[in-house]
């Protein structure tokens, strides 16, 4: 399929994605418990400033404002009847602003997860995982989005049916999950089998890597567990800028830019195609990634010592791939 990011993957050996969208809404005016998607609605203007600013900072794609414009998170707004809308708009934005690049862009469709819980534990069948997943692909699409990016996801079920979901659509997809406990998804995902499980979807990503989870080192820790398992498919690393802090009443982040930059490289060395930020990333840290990515010449693959040297420690003794379960509850979050 040919479109903005399957030109950009064979042109460059690295590129920049974008940065937070939470935190960068909450500096814009959004309320705490507001979902961020009905913004594409009643304040369009706020969402392409945010596009705009991660395009403007050197990102070559950006996620769509999204996230949580699936059904089930938006009946928690009495919205769920506007899920093709919220996601159509989010694209158009993105459209539009990518056009006006200036340079080539990727749209990518933001699709998080659903927030319910696989049967038999929950409700969620596979059925009613996949039809809501279309429809916000479906709505995507129709806005001009370039690619669906399924990201923060935990279970493999959930991943499975976002990846038949963009098959109805007929659309490629990316793909991420979220290694916040003790490097395992909250549902026990490791990262040596989500490198094995995307190889025998019937409907593989373009790419696929990890998002949010804890912070920049250990998120480094989990890209190293996908280039051990020798995959050849572009890896993705979208880690948070450091460590939340809580103060003043709001939630920090406590990654300088420079951070940032150091993290970019070692994600690149370490064998990470598609380098972005999650939580807290804000147009000075991708500037700063940006910078750092094309003036650093590429070096060795990134021991764990080179890992926690630059980037600080990791947050558990584990990396999640021996016979030890998750060790750490995992704190509820949206991508930041």
């Amino acid at each position: 399929m040919t479109h903005a990011l399957n030109r950009l993957l064979g042109a460059r050996d690295w590129l920049l994605a974008d940065g937070a969208t939470g935190t960068n809404l909450f500096n814009m005016g959004l309320s705490a418990g507001e979902p961020p998607e009905l913004w594409n609605a009643n304040h369009p203007d706020r969402i392409a400033t945010l596009y705009r600013g991660a395009v403007e900072a050197g990102s070559d794609l950006f996620l769509t404002n999204s996230f949580g414009a699936n059904a089930s998170r938006l009946k928690l707004h009495a919205a769920q009847g506007r899920v093709r809308e919220l996601n159509r708009l989010a694209a158009e934005i993105g459209r539009e602003v990518a056009e006006k690049a200036g340079r080539e862009v990727a749209v990518c469709g933001s699709m998080g997860p659903t927030g319910e819980i696989f049967a038999p534990m929950g409700t969620l069948t596979h059925a009613l995982a996949v039809e809501m997943f279309h429809e916000q692909a479906e709505g995507l699409k129709e806005g001009g989005a370039d690619v669906l990016w399924v990201e923060t996801i935990s279970a493999i079920e959930e991943f499975a049916a976002a990846a038949e979901a963009a098959a109805l659509a007929g659309m490629d997809w990316c793909g991420t999950m979220s290694f916040d406990t003790a490097g395992r998804t909250m549902m026990g995902v490791t990262s040596a089998q989500l490198a094995a499980l995307v190889e025998t979807l019937p409907n593989p990503p373009l790419a696929f890597g990890a998002n949010c989870g804890v912070g920049a080192a250990d998120l480094m820790r989990t890209i190293l567990g996908f280039t051990a398992s020798g995959t050849e498919r572009p890896i993705i690393a979208k880690g948070n800028a450091g460590i939340p802090k809580y103060y003043d009443g709001h939630i920090h982040y406590d990654g300088t830019p420079a951070l940032m930059g150091d993290y970019a490289c070692l994600a690149r060395d370490a064998g990470a195609t598609i380098i972005g930020g999650c939580c807290g990333t804000m147009p000075e840290h991708l500037r700063a990634m940006r910078a750092a990515l094309e003036t650093r010449p590429r070096g060795p693959r990134p021991t764990l010592e080179d890992v926690s040297a630059r980037l600080g420690g990791f947050s558990s003794a584990s990396d999640g791939t021996g016979d030890e379960g998750p060790a750490r509850e995992r704190r509820g979050r949206r991508r930041g």
